[in-house]
């Protein structure tokens, strides 16, 4: 309620002078982790414990400024990111759009960050204060040898990171798609998985909803094959789905509804792909109850938010937490893990 009183002032910035100052009025008042008494929410995937399946998408916190306080939002869990080794001031102005009509979201943002240096000392300061934070990895767009750069992120970020997630989704970044390809990305994999030996953490990889069927089947294959911990589909998609409003017409990635129905044909599909054999994490066009349970039936076993917030507001993560338990209850299920897959 608070929050839809205050939107029609936020929104009256453009969408990434609004984004900064949510992320300032995060750093003015801390929020301490929130305690989940309800452990039917928990999740157990690759050896991690995550008190609820809600939690946030990277490109929020992209520099791991406010992880801390959006775990006390009620978030499950916080994927920080893309972070590459050298800082990037990422494409020109104005690179973030609102497609209110649609609820929705168009970025050309090209990994920009602060770099390897900075967000290391500063996850650093935070190492011992617990809860369970992702950390996004990436290439800097103009790096000779991308493989190397993701090599050396998780060489950097392994230490402070509850899970990585190998993002080769994004479609703001030229070239990086291709690193979805079969060859390209069973080498990815192998240098990321050699770089990590020092620190055994979860390896999560982003892929795009902008697949063939073919790309499904050899994704699915290579990743349970070189032990990845998850899927997490998907990033924004490059298409646009019909009777969008004008402001589609930007070049980007739209996320926020219109994704909703490709993001969940696609955990439909890579489900299928892998028969189960590899935990999913559901994101994309996620910003209601049924959404969240949706997704989960259909296979996914974490989902994330970040666009819906944007017109939901900052409390959406602890509102879908709270569904989610009751559509436990409602059904007789003791634990939110017998809800995945079952659809």
């Amino acid at each position: 309620m608070v929050f839809s009183l205050l939107r029609p002032a936020i929104h009256a910035f453009d969408p990434e002078s609004a984004h900064k100052l949510s992320v300032a009025a995060l750093k003015l008042a801390p929020l301490p982790h929130a305690r989940h008494a309800d452990d039917s929410l928990a999740v157990n995937l690759a050896g991690l414990r995550f008190p609820t399946p809600v939690g946030v998408a990277a490109g929020y916190d992209k520099d791991a400024e406010v992880p801390d306080a959006l775990l006390g939002l009620g978030f499950g869990f916080v994927e920080v990111g893309s972070i590459t080794p050298r800082p990037q001031a990422g494409n020109p102005k104005p690179r973030l759009f609102r497609l209110t009509k649609d609820r929705a979201v168009i970025n050309r943002m090209g990994f920009n960050n602060s770099g390897a240096d900075v967000v290391e000392r500063r996850l650093a300061k935070r190492k011992n204060r617990g809860g369970m934070i992702g950390i996004n990895i990436g290439a800097n767009k103009d790096s000779a040898d991308r493989i190397a750069d993701y090599a050396e992120m998780t060489r950097r970020m392994a230490p402070y990171a509850s899970y990585l997630t190998a993002n080769i989704s994004s479609p703001n970044t030229p070239g990086l798609r291709a690193l979805q390809d079969e060859g390209a990305l069973s080498g990815l994999l192998d240098a990321i998985m050699e770089a990590r030996r020092s620190h055994d953490v979860p390896v999560m990889l982003k892929v795009a909803p902008d697949l063939e069927p073919a790309d499904i089947d050899a994704i699915a294959r290579i990743g349970i094959a070189k032990g990845l911990a998850a899927l997490i589909v998907s990033n924004t998609t490059i298409s646009r789905p019909p009777l969008l409003s004008s402001d589609a017409h930007e070049a980007g990635g739209l996320s926020g509804q219109p994704l909703r129905d490709l993001a969940l044909q696609r955990l439909r599909d890579f489900r299928t792909a892998t028969g189960g054999a590899l935990p999913l994490v559901g994101v994309g066009g996620i910003s209601s109850i049924e959404d969240a349970w949706t997704r989960i039936c259909a296979g996914a076993s974490l989902v994330q938010l970040y666009s819906a917030m944007v017109y939901e507001g900052p409390g959406l993560g602890r509102s879908i937490a709270r569904g989610l338990s009751r559509k436990l209850r409602q059904r007789g299920m003791t634990s939110i893990e017998e809800a995945v897959g079952s659809e």
